[in-house]
C-alpha cells in the first residue's frame, strides 16, 4: 500500500545512481543478516547438549567470508557496514571505505545458499530452538523480494534476478527480451555466442565488465560482417545491409553510413585495439552508447540474416 504523500504525488523524484551510499549499504547489509539463520544448515551453532543446530554461528560465517568474499567491509576483522564517523579534530564527518560490489556478492552468496527451516523445536533449558532444514529453497523468493525494494526506494539502478544474480538496471537501455530472444535464435554459433557474452556482462555491475561488453559487441560486429561465407566481408556486409534495406537506396544509403561509422569507432577508439593512437573511453558512462548504438544496428541486422 503506498503512503500519502505518494499516493497524492507530493514526493520528489528518486534520484537514480550506481553509486551504494553508507544508508543504502546499511539496508541493504541489514536485510542480508535477517535471513542469516537460514544459512544455519551451512554454519551451524551447535547445541552444547549434542542436541543438533541451533542457529547461525558467525565466526565460521566470519572465517569463510575471508576467502569468498574478502573485499567485504569489516570492523577489527568482523564482517560488519560501514559509517559516516564524526571527527572533533577535523569538524567534520569521515566516512569508512568499503568496496560496494563486495556487497552485491554477498548479497548473491545469501540468495545462492539460504534453505527453507522446515521445523523449530524449543530446548528450554538453554532457551533457544533447534533448527531442522529441508532441500528447499522457497525462502529466497521472499528475500529477493526485499532485496529488490530496497534497491527500488533507494534508486539503486540494480535488481536481484530470478537466477539470483545481481544484474544492473539502464535508464536508457534499449536491450529488451525481445532482442534477447531474437539473440538466441541466431544459426551461427560464433556470432550468437559472442552476443550472448556481450549481453551477460553489459547487464553486469562491475564497470570492468561493462568495458567488456564493448568489446565483445563490437567483435560481433566484425563477426557479422563475414556472415556469409562464401562471399568475401565486403561481399557479406553488402548483401546485410541489401537485405535490411529491402533494395531501397535511401535505407542501402543509411544502413551502409552506419556500418562504416561503427567499423571507425572501432578502429579509432580504444575498444578493439589497444595501440597508444588510440581515443581513450574517459567515462564509464560512455560506454553504454557506445554498447546500445552497437546493438542497434545489430539487432536490426539479425532479423534479416538468411
Amino acid at each position: 500500500m503506498s503512503l500519502y504523500t505518494e499516493r497524492h504525488n507530493m514526493r520528489l523524484p528518486i534520484s537514480k545512481t550506481s553509486n551504494i551510499s553508507i544508508a543504502a549499504y546499511s539496508l541493504l547489509y541489514d536485510c542480508c543478516t535477517r535471513y542469516f539463520d537460514y544459512l544455519a544448515w551451512k554454519y551451524p551453532e551447535e547445541c552444547q547438549d549434542g542436541c543438533g543446530c541451533c542457529g547461525f554461528n558467525s565466526d565460521k560465517f566470519n572465517e569463510d567470508m575471508m576467502f569468498e568474499i574478502p573485499n567485504l567491509f569489516r570492523r577489527e576483522g568482523i564482517i560488519d557496514k560501514p559509517r559516516s564517523i564524526y571527527n572533533a579534530f577535523e569538524n567534520d564527518f569521515e566516512d569508512d571505505e568499503y568496496d560496494q560490489y563486495a556487497l552485491l556478492d554477498l548479497i548473491e552468496y545469501v540468495a545462492q545458499k539460504i534453505k527453507d527451516i522446515i521445523q523449530k523445536d524449543y530446548h528450554g533449558f538453554f532457551r533457544h530452538h533447534h533448527l531442522s532444514f529441508g532441500t528447499t529453497s522457497e525462502i529466497t523468493s521472499t528475500f529477493i523480494h526485499d532485496i529488490n525494494e530496497i534497491f527500488s526506494k533507494t534508486g539503486l539502478l540494480y535488481h536481484l534476478t530470478n537466477k539470483l544474480e545481481v544484474e544492473r538496471d539502464e535508464e536508457s537501455a534499449i536491450l529488451s527480451e525481445e532482442i534477447e530472444n531474437n539473440i538466441k535464435s541466431v544459426t551461427e554459433q560464433g556470432l550468437r555466442d559472442l552476443l550472448l557474452l556481450a549481453v551477460k556482462k553489459h547487464k553486469s555491475p562491475y564497470p570492468d565488465d561493462q568495458k567488456d561488453a564493448v568489446e565483445k559487441i563490437w567483435d560481433a560486429f566484425e563477426r557479422l560482417k563475414t556472415y556469409y561465407k562464401d562471399m568475401t566481408k565486403r561481399g557479406s556486409a553488402d548483401k546485410i545491409v541489401h537485405d535490411m534495406s529491402k533494395c531501397q537506396t535511401d535505407y542501402i544509403k543509411l544502413f551502409d553510413s552506419e556500418f562504416k561509422e561503427l567499423t571507425d569507432i572501432g578502429n579509432n577508439f580504444r575498444i578493439r585495439h589497444h595501440e597508444t593512437n588510440k581515443i581513450d573511453i574517459t567515462d564509464i558512462k560512455y560506454y553504454d552508447y557506445f554498447f546500445n548504438r552497437c546493438l542497434a544496428l545489430i539487432s536490426t541486422a539479425i532479423l534479416y540474416l538468411e
